[in-house]
Parts: structure tokens; sequence; C-alpha cells
């Protein structure tokens, strides 16, 4: 039963954090002019990049704090701090719609049909898939419930990568839907969207920051507050 909560804790923070339907308005302007299998291939590559990056922190980031001399409880603190500005900037301003227009910017200056696939998906990497989908806050998060897998052994770990591989598999489909979830939605429905994910960011963030001080305190944060769901 916990390492089930695990899983779909972790995927609830990764999906709101990458927030693919979110981002459904920034890949169809990064790929109009494009074919839908040319914008599908993209989706596919972003994607791949998307599994590959987490996957690489998610076995990595621990000993990325050791070297460093980064206590977990600070990393959380910190990571809190961070998803909770996110999370705020999500649920108070419609972010999309600002990067709408230098992602635009981007679909002018390229030119030439096959060319200008390549240099759109080589623009995409950087500010498109790594900024914005993989950021910092989605970073501290799988180091963070990477140190919770290793309570449940290799079954953390498998689930661990489980949830990566289905977060990067919504994110494919998300964007190989973008002419249908940009209908059925409208504008309005992808602002909301983006604010209802916010909020639960915002909640997730604060329960990684009384999470950090409930472990680098004693009894300034109550167990129930900092483990709410500890059986």
């Amino acid at each position: 039963m916990i390492p089930d909560i695990f899983a779909v804790n972790f995927f609830i923070a990764l999906f709101a954090l990458i927030d693919p339907v979110g981002n459904v308005p920034l890949f169809a302007a990064a790929t109009s002019g494009l074919k839908n299998s040319t914008a599908r291939l993209i989706a596919v590559f972003v994607s791949l990049f998307v599994l590959g990056f987490l996957i690489f922190f998610y076995f990595t980031g621990l000993s990325l704090l050791a070297f460093f001399g980064i206590s977990l409880p600070a990393f959380r603190i910190a990571g809190g701090i961070l998803l909770l500005l996110l999370g705020l900037d999500m649920t108070r301003n419609d972010f999309t719609a600002s990067l709408q227009a230098s992602t635009d910017e981007e679909g002018v200056a390229a030119g030439g049909r096959t060319a200008q696939a390549r240099r759109r998906f080589e623009s995409m990497i950087v500010p498109f898939a790594m900024p914005l989908l993989i950021g910092p806050g989605a970073i501290s998060t799988v180091i963070i419930y990477a140190s919770e897998a290793r309570d449940y052994g290799m079954v953390g770990v498998v689930t661990g990568v489980g949830v990566i591989a289905l977060v990067a598999l919504s994110t494919m489909l998300s964007f190989w839907a973008t002419p249908i979830i940009s209908r059925l939605l409208g504008r309005i429905g992808l602002a909301i969207v983006v604010r209802v994910l916010g909020l639960i960011l915002c909640a997730m963030a604060v329960q990684f920051i009384l999470s950090g001080i409930a472990d680098s305190t004693h009894g300034l944060i109550l167990e129930e507050a900092s483990q709410p769901y500890k059986s």
C-alpha cells in the first residue's frame, strides 16, 4: 500500500511540474507550420529527453548531494521553496501566454521545411525541454523521491523509474493530442488546468518544507504534519 502512495504522489508532483497539458499551447506554437508527422516525431524526441534526463538524476542525484556536502533536509527545504515560487507563478499568472510570444519569434526565424524542422527541434531543447519541462523543481522532486524510494528497496527503485516513464509517456501523448486538447479545452480551459496544477504544486511544496524542517529539528514539526500518510 505504501509503495502505491509513493508512486501516486511522485507521479502527481512530476506531472504538475512538467505540466504537459498546460504546455500544449507552447508546443503547438513551437511546431507551427510543420506537418503532423514531424510534430509527433519532435514530441517523441522531447519525451525521450525528459525520460533520460530525469532517470539520470534519479540514480545520481543523491551522490551529487553527498559530493557537494548538502544534506537531504536542506535540499528538501530549498526544493520546497523553489516549488512554492513556481506554483505561485502558475496560480497567479498564465505564464504559458507570456512564453507564447518568444516561441512564435523562433518559428518565424526558422526557414525551409526540412531545415526548419531540424532547427525547430534543436531550438526547443534548450528553452522548451530543459528550462520549462525539466526545471530545477523537477530535478529537486526526482532527487527527493529517489531518497524515499530507498526505503522500499528494489521495488521502490523500479516504481520510481516506472513513474518517470509514465510521466514521459503522458508528455508525449499530450503533445500528440495538441490539436484535440486545444479545441476541447480552449484558452480558458488550458488556463484553468495550469492554475489547478499550480495549486497542487504549492501544497506539495509546503509539504516538502515541513518534512525538511522536521528532519533537521526535534519536535518543531508534528509527525502528523510532516508525514501525514505514514502507516
